[in-house]
């Protein structure tokens, strides 16, 4: 019998600057704070985990800066093309493999693909061998 896997819950933290540090308006569960950002996720998650009596690694939390000043719409649009980017590196090395593949299969060697590819021939090695597992 398959087990299906749940996903875990996500909490959702808007962090917003304040004369003290940082309040952290968690989602459906309620307000908490800390003095730094870096701290916000591990504050965040004791409080969720104390709120709802869970574990604290039973569940994600997503902090989100709310800084203001016009910096959270470019942030937004960073994100945006952060995630284009490595949409974009993805495409790419997938089609990297593919054509690793198809010149392995017209017989040229792992130096001729690493010159045709401007790789080294390591890496060809590791694309050949990427492909072959995607594959099975």
């Amino acid at each position: 019998m398959d087990q299906v896997t749940e996903k875990p819950t996500s909490y959702t933290v808007v962090a917003k600057r304040w004369r003290h540090g940082w309040e952290l308006h968690i989602d459906g569960v309620g307000v908490t704070q800390s003095r730094t950002l870096l701290d916000a996720e591990h504050m965040a998650r004791d409080y969720i985990a104390l709120e709802r009596d869970i574990p604290e690694d039973s569940f994600e939390v997503r902090v989100t800066p709310e800084i203001g000043a016009g910096v959270d719409g470019e942030l937004v649009v960073l994100r945006a093309a952060d995630d284009e980017a490595t949409a974009a590196q993805q495409r790419a090395s997938e089609k990297r493999r593919t054509i690793a593949a198809q010149l392995k299969a017209l017989g040229l060697s792992g130096r001729e693909i690493a010159a045709v590819l401007g790789i080294t021939p390591q890496r060809v090695s590791q694309l050949l061998s990427q492909k072959g597992r995607a594959q099975v």
